[in-house]
């Protein structure tokens, strides 16, 4: 569910400046002379130590009532004022997490509309939305409820609607010894949200040991990811999700002046075309290029470009056992 925009920088002035002195030192470093570096594949000892990324863990355990009914209000279109929409609307968890056009367009909306974010792993990210400005899954939720160009509704119609219904009443009664109100209906939602992870992706095997898991080409990938500067931004558990940046600090690649925004994750990026918050960069090598003059000043050969996005293509996890997919 994509919230209403609104900005709210509460402690970004100081992840800016930090990471604006970081990106600037990481962009006076040159890029290496030969396309190449040395693999990486030779080197199998203790991978997961000192790494600035870490794997998706399992999801976290849960009261079953709670989350089955987490996923029963996610997929039912009586949480949208008309009755068309549902959370899987945008958020297709049989796919990518998003949708497969990417883009929501509203009645009357703008014509500059941002690309659906996914709902995986959105609960390991420290703020949700583009512009960061929802700390919790139950405040997005809401957001996202009340949005005219989302689900066009409020919490009290929604649970109009629910207490009607003498069934769903009765789960909430169940899982949560009442009927539902606001606060168990935003819990049972996020509840249900904490459970989308991803994990299992070759990359996260490879970090727990299995020195098998990645190519050297794709092992080289990520040591050039990391001596580029792209880490510097891009890090932690979500390889991102964790700080606000200026995206375009020397070239506003995505909109007409550089922006403060949460840096996105980039867990299942190979599924998520087109990149960027208004899809301009069609394919991920066009985002890779893009990012690498936008925000370190580089301009990358065609086989740096192929190395890099060869390591992004081993964040791909898997959800209930089977791999992230683009939509058909």
């Amino acid at each position: 569910m994509r919230p209403a925009r609104r900005s709210r920088w509460l402690s970004a002035p100081l992840c800016l400046m930090l990471l604006l002195v970081a990106s600037d030192t990481l962009a006076q470093r040159p890029v290496p002379a030969s396309d190449t570096l040395v693999s990486s594949a030779a080197a199998p000892s203790a991978i997961t130590k000192d790494e600035p990324i870490t794997p998706i863990p399992q999801p976290p355990p849960a009261d079953p009532l709670k989350l089955a009914l987490g996923e029963q209000l996610f997929g039912d279109p009586r949480l949208s004022h008309d009755g068309t929409l549902t959370c899987a609307s945008c958020h297709d968890v049989h796919t990518n997490g998003a949708d497969d056009s990417r883009r929501k367009t509203p009645a009357g909306g703008p014509t500059q509309r941002s690309m659906v974010l996914s709902v995986f792993n959105a609960a390991l990210n420290f703020r949700l939305n583009w512009e960061g400005n929802y700390r919790t899954l139950e405040a997005q939720a809401e957001s996202s409820l009340e949005n005219p160009r989302d689900m066009a509704t409020s919490v009290e119609e929604v649970l109009g609607k629910i207490s009607a219904d003498p069934k769903l009443a009765q789960q909430f009664h169940d899982a949560y010894g009442d009927g539902p109100d606001r606060t168990s209906l935003l819990d049972a939602i996020a509840t249900y949200e904490r459970s989308l992870l991803t994990p299992g992706s070759r990359f996260d095997r490879w970090l727990e040991g299995d020195t098998t898991a990645l190519t050297a080409d794709e092992q080289d990938g990520y040591q050039l990811f990391k001596s580029l500067g792209c880490v510097s931004c891009h890090q932690g558990v979500n390889v991102g999700g964790n700080l606000y940046e200026r995206h375009g600090i020397f070239t506003p690649p995505d909109a007409p002046r550089p922006t403060l925004t949460r840096v996105p994750s980039l867990r299942n990026v190979a599924t998520l075309a087109p990149y960027f918050r208004y899809g301009r960069a069609p394919t991920l090598e066009a985002a890779v290029r893009n990012m690498a003059e936008a925000q370190l000043d580089q301009t990358l050969s065609d086989r740096q470009v192929e190395m890099i996005v060869a390591f992004l293509n081993t964040l791909t996890g898997n959800f209930h056992g089977a791999p992230v997919v683009t939509p058909p």
